[in-house]
């Protein structure tokens, strides 16, 4: 009896612990279901949140859940809290519902994953980390504005592109650290985002940007030095009233066309130093460069810090389009190479770059050494390191002896990269750049692809050594704001899918804080930011289905190592076709560099605690016209961004060229029109940039105009080629192969391409990928993975107006979008020259948005219909301008009517010829003689016609002056009827080779039009 009942009580006492777990348990399922529905509705893709713990506290009415990092990979906003709080409460007891309810993911409660940006209030002051620096690292005290109080003016950034050409000691040779696949390689693809896009914004928005790789693609390099120079370059001084002299620190020489390990061309030299006046006579150092050849150049400079350096170094560069001066703070940054910026030379010894020790303070010290002008080749030698041999298939001691003692048979000697140095990873430009070895070289020697990704994080801590960021470290005083790594790895799927984009964070080390003391949670605000900008203004733009992928707290030494706010970055997989159809099209590239600029932008003012304004976008509807014999008049129209209502201009720059030579600093105008005086027979360019408190647009497309002294007449071309675009891709029904194939179409780069590596070849999606040298589906061969692709210049009407001013016309230009608005009437001019280049109707990737780039819509047929009607002459040459209307499914009948009825001429077949040569050949016009060659083959001075049309007459008036050599389709059409003429080519006449063929074509046609 009191065995029962003592085994009663037991049960008695077990039972209630037995109920609370099964209702934990059933708590548990509950809140599992509700908080990963939630995931799935913020992130639009699989997943599952799960509570790990449940801590309830009846003394204390609170209860804490623990979850897996799932719900931390969300982008977390205040309302976003509130609904995962609400919908916990939902699953609560009644009682419980009023306890205090704590919800942790990743060691965080959850409000704190919230961004600065978006709190409403109790924001959390430890993560804003900014900086007293004034003035900047580099400022442009030429530019018509050069403070930029809402964008990023007194900030500095650290980024970085992936990977680069190495030297893999294991095998013995240079490869990429990246598989060749669908036409690139993530080494140089990256790129294609950081160097024509990215770092333009963010310093057209004031900031200072640093690389730890080449950012000039120019593979020439000129060097001059006060240790010596070569070539016709030379460096020399003048003294006024203070006197230059040796410096105590060791400056950069030179001294070797090829340098070994460890070697450090800014421990090799001497460096030149004096003080400043604020009056009186100044003293001058000038490097004079011997140009190889004409191009655009960046230019850098080298100096040391010193005790008491001055802030506002004056430097001038004397270019092409005039003289730019720029103050440089050398009290940061001393003993690497410094970017000044972009500038066009003329061959020779025309141009130099002079420093003055002109300053607001007497009595600082201004240093001279060296000035690197262009890109460069490769030039730091490497061999293998006999620790370099060890693989991941060695398996005892006794092998990898083994291997060592193979590889001492080997004659191996130190071997350059043979590639320019843009191409080569950040290992060897920081070698080049005076980085000390002990950053670059990690693995002393014998691994140089982790030194290459070891060593980024250690160059922004060695940047920042000595400011605010890291005061008790050495290294370059440089106050960084943030660092941001650019990858493309994102991962892989199968099909169609899109792999999406990824980001990536640490905070859990070093407790959580950098060096300074301040919460290294601030980098997840910097990648929330990001990811938000991105995603979106992919969706919106772009694809609607983009995949927003997770923001992982991981220990990535890119993310961990800096001692600054990071972000790595994994934008897209290259190694997945449904990525890559989007990521080869430049416009969505400078999209999501402008959502990398922007989250950067609100990221940093947030931090700061001030306004932001958002840079405009490049203006539209360019024009020109004649308002006097010696004056022409630009007017143009602001782009709206609708999705930043701060974008918008409040003035804009206007750019000047002449005869070609390069662009001056600009002037500014305070509306959108503006009228400038010119010269007789002189050719004008112009270009025009919108700008705000926040920065500065990327400029418009180009035109050009002149005022001939015995004008023949007055001639409009009308620029309609604007096209950018993505090679042709396809996919089959059975989906058995897809691909890009670049026979049909290459695309159409914006100003032009350095990512491409050559064609693809492997369609099959069967192929699996085997190694980086067999990468399977979508391999690609590797005969132009150093070679300049040359697009869309924007500058068009420059080249077709040299041929008219050389046939005796004045002639202005304007954007096809002004003609069909109205701003421009063709009415005005007896002869029109409309350029449509590569301009045909295209879609992006599989669709998901409108197609773009019509040759002729239909305000613009209404606009040339009225014109030819009134009497006007109208040149129109493209590579698409009978299949665009014919061919295209978005082309219709009335289309193809307008043209053989207005422009008297109908398609014949879209692959008219492949060798590039065409022929004149007798009509009943005017003499049309001669053989014309144009760009048939991708190269780096023309955008490529791979396949021009063949196009017929298609009126009795109407007659073939030109054919293709090889086939003698039919290439041009000329009529000439009572009341006007038309000249239609099926190939591009600036694609046309060489300037003097152009002005002959040009001449001819306006002779036959007479």
């Amino acid at each position: 009896m009191g065995k029962s009942i003592c085994i009663l009580i037991g049960l008695m006492l077990s039972y209630p612990l037995f109920s609370q777990d099964l209702q934990e348990d059933s708590l548990k399922f509950r809140l599992n279901g509700s908080l990963t529905n939630i995931y799935r509705e913020t992130l639009l893709r699989p997943g599952k949140v799960t509570v790990d713990s449940i801590a309830l506290n009846e003394r204390k009415k609170s209860i804490e859940l623990h979850t897996n990092f799932s719900l931390s990979y969300l982008p977390m906003r205040e309302n976003t809290v509130r609904q995962i709080y609400d919908s916990i409460r939902y699953h609560l007891s009644l009682a419980q519902k009023k306890y205090r309810i704590s919800v942790f993911s990743d060691k965080q409660e959850i409000s704190t994953l919230v961004p600065n940006f978006y709190r409403q209030s109790k924001k959390d002051k430890n993560r804003m980390i900014s900086h007293k620096v004034k003035p900047p690292l580099v400022t442009n005290f030429s530019a018509p504005e050069n403070s930029f109080d809402k964008g990023l003016t007194n900030n500095h950034i650290a980024l970085w592109q992936s990977h680069g050409w190495y030297y893999e000691q294991k095998l013995g040779r240079w490869e990429w650290q990246r598989a060749r696949i669908f036409q690139t390689v993530e080494d140089l693809y990256t790129q294609s985002y950081v160097l024509p896009f990215l770092v333009p914004m963010l310093e057209n928005a004031g900031a200072n940007v640093l690389l730890p790789r080449e950012r000039d693609y120019n593979k020439q390099e000129v060097i001059i030095d006060n240790d010596g120079s070569k070539r016709g370059s030379t460096y020399r001084e003048t003294n006024g009233k203070e006197t230059w002299r040796n410096s105590d620190s060791a400056g950069f020489a030179n001294l070797r066309e090829i340098w070994l390990d460890g070697e450090n061309p800014f421990r090799m030299g001497t460096a030149r130093q004096t003080k400043t006046v604020s009056r009186g006579e100044e003293s001058i150092a000038t490097w004079t460069p011997d140009i190889p050849e004409k191009g655009r150049y960046a230019v850098f400079v080298s100096y040391q810090t010193v005790k008491n350096s001055s802030n506002d170094a004056l430097y001038s560069i004397y270019h092409a389009g005039g003289k730019t001066d720029f103050r440089v703070n050398q009290q940061m940054g001393g003993g690497t190479w410094i970017f000044l910026g972009n500038f066009d030379f003329e061959e020779g010894t025309s141009h130099r770059i002079t420093l003055s020790n002109r300053s607001k303070r007497t009595g600082k010290i201004v240093t001279a050494d060296a000035v690197k002008i262009g890109g460069g080749m490769g030039n730091i030698a490497r061999m293998p390191n006999p620790g370099g041999f060890e693989t991941e298939n060695t398996k005892s001691a006794e092998e990898q002896t083994q291997k060592e003692m193979l590889a001492s048979k080997i004659n191996y000697s130190p071997e350059i990269s043979g590639y320019p140095r843009y191409a080569e990873g950040a290992r060897y430009w920081m070698q080049w750049a005076g980085v000390p070895d002990t950053i670059y070289n990690r693995t002393e020697g014998k691994n140089d692809y982790t030194d290459d990704y070891a060593s980024r994080g250690v160059w922004v801590n060695w940047l920042a050594g000595g400011s605010s960021v890291l005061s008790d470290a050495k290294g370059l005083n440089i106050p960084l704001d943030l660092a941001f790594a650019f990858h493309t790895d994102a991962g892989t799927f199968w099909g169609d899918t899109i792999v999406g984009t990824l980001g990536i964070y640490m905070t859990h080390f070093n407790n959580e804080k950098f060096e300074n003391g301040r919460s290294r949670w601030a980098s997840r605000d910097l990648s929330e930011l990001i990811m938000e900008e991105v995603t979106s203004d992919i969706r919106r733009e772009f694809e609607p289905e983009w995949t927003r992928r997770h923001l992982w707290n991981r220990s990535y030494a890119e993310a961990r190592i800096p001692n600054v706010p990071t972000m790595l970055l994994e934008l897209l997989s290259h190694q997945n076709f449904a990525d890559m159809r989007y990521g080869l099209d430049p416009s969505f590239r400078f999209t999501v560099s402008r959502s990398i600029y922007k989250g950067m932008l609100k990221f940093i003012a947030s931090q700061y605690n001030r306004e932001y304004v958002v840079q405009p976008l490049p203006v539209k509807d360019f024009s020109l016209s004649f308002s006097g014999e010696r004056e022409v008049e630009l007017k143009w129209k602001p782009t709206i961004d609708a999705t930043e209502p701060s974008a918008n201009p409040t003035k804009y720059i206007i750019y000047t060229r002449i005869n070609g030579r390069g662009f001056d600093n600009g002037v500014i105008a305070n509306t959108n029109s503006y009228k400038v005086s010119i010269q007789k027979d002189l050719v004008y360019s112009f270009k025009v940039a919108a700008m705000n408190e926040g920065g500065e647009s990327f400029p418009s497309e180009i035109l050009s105009a002149c005022r001939k002294s015995d004008q023949k007449g007055e001639a409009l071309i009308v620029n309609g080629f604007t096209r950018v675009s993505a090679p042709f891709s396809f996919v089959t029904s059975e989906d058995s192969i897809a691909g890009f194939a670049g026979s049909v179409d290459n695309g159409v780069p914006y100003i032009a391409d350095h990512h491409f590596i050559g064609q693809m070849h492997e369609f099959r999606r069967i192929i699996p990928w085997m190694d980086d040298d067999a990468s399977g589906f979508g391999d690609s061969n590797a005969n132009y993975e150093t070679t300049r692709i040359a697009g869309n210049s924007f500058d068009y009407p420059f080249v077709h107006g040299q041929a008219f001013a050389e046939a005796g016309y004045s002639f202005v230009s304007t954007a096809a979008d002004a003609v069909e608005n109205g701003t421009v009437k063709l009415s005005d001019y007896r002869t029109v020259d409309w350029i449509l280049g590569k301009q045909r109707e295209w879609s992006i990737a599989r669709g998901a948005k409108p197609p773009k780039f019509k040759t002729f819509s239909q305000l613009q047929q209404k606009a040339v219909t009225d014109y030819c009607n009134g009497g006007g002459n109208i040149i129109v040459s493209g590579a698409f301008v009978g299949t665009d209307l014919w061919d295209n499914p978005f082309a219709t009948e009335k289309d193809k009517e307008w043209a053989q009825q207005t422009l008297k001429y109908k398609w014949r077949n879209n692959n008219g010829a492949v060798t590039g040569h065409v022929k004149s050949v007798p009509s009943p016009f005017l003499p049309i003689q001669g053989n014309y060659r144009y760009y048939n083959e991708l190269n780096s001075d023309s955008y490529v016609v791979e396949n021009p049309d063949a196009i017929e007459p298609s009126d009795k008036n109407a007659f073939t002056i030109f054919r293709y050599s090889e086939n003698n389709l039919s290439a041009g059409v000329l009529y000439k009827g009572e009341t006007y003429s038309t000249c239609i080519l099926g190939f591009p006449i600036e694609a046309v080779k060489g300037q003097d063929k152009r002005n002959e074509l040009i001449k001819q046609i306006t002779d036959a039009f007479k």
